[in-house]
C-alpha cells in the first residue's frame, strides 16, 4: 500500500491553470533585483524623479546592501560617471534624504560611490505623427461597419496604407 505524503504549502498554492505572462514578471523581476540587493526595482526605474534630473543623467544605483538581519541603515552603492564623483560626494546628505523619502523610512544610512560609465537606456521613440485624414474612397466603404473596434482598426489601417509605404521592397527577378 502507497501513503499518500502531505501537500506542501507550495504544492497547495498550484494551480492548474494558465496565468497571464503580467502575472509572473513582477515576480521574476523582484527575486533578480533581491539578488542583486534592490528590494524595491522602483529606485531603478525611477531614479531621475528621486535625485532629479541633473543627478540622475550622470548616477546610477547599484545596489542597497543591508545589515544581517535588518531592512533599514543601509549602504547605497552607486556608479557615478567620470567627475561627477566629488560633486555628487558634496550633495551625498541630500541623496540619502531624497531616497529615505521615497522609501517612507530611514532605509539608506550612507552612500558608496563608486565611478564608471553610466549606461543609460536608449530614449523612447518619439510619439507617432497625428493622424492624417482618412481618405473619401476609403471612409465611405467603412461607414456600414457597425463593430466600433473593429471600424477603428480598419481607419487606422486606411490611414496608414494611404500614407503609402515607410519603406520600399526592391523586386526580385
Amino acid at each position: 500500500m502507497t501513503k499518500r505524503r502531505a501537500a506542501t504549502p507550495a504544492e497547495s498554492q498550484r494551480s492548474n491553470r494558465s496565468r497571464a505572462v503580467s502575472e509572473l514578471l513582477p515576480d521574476v523581476g523582484r527575486a533578480a533585483f533581491r539578488k542583486f540587493g534592490f528590494v524595491q526595482h522602483a529606485v531603478v526605474s525611477r531614479w531621475s524623479e528621486i535625485v532629479g534630473e541633473r543627478y540622475g543623467r550622470v548616477s546610477m544605483p547599484e545596489s542597497i546592501r543591508f545589515p544581517q538581519g535588518k531592512r533599514a541603515e543601509g549602504v547605497l552603492h552607486l556608479l557615478v560617471g567620470g567627475a561627477h564623483a566629488p560633486m555628487l560626494q558634496h550633495i551625498a546628505p541630500e541623496i540619502i534624504e531624497r531616497v529615505n523619502r521615497f522609501f517612507g523610512y530611514a532605509a539608506v544610512a550612507r552612500i558608496a560611490i563608486r565611478q564608471g560609465e553610466v549606461r543609460r537606456p536608449a530614449p523612447a521613440a518619439p510619439p507617432a505623427a497625428p493622424p492624417q485624414a482618412l481618405p473619401a474612397e476609403l471612409g465611405d466603404s467603412l461607414r456600414t461597419i457597425a463593430d466600433p473596434e473593429l471600424k477603428a482598426v480598419l481607419e487606422a489601417l486606411a490611414v496608414g496604407v494611404a500614407a503609402g509605404p515607410a519603406f520600399r521592397i526592391a523586386k526580385i527577378s
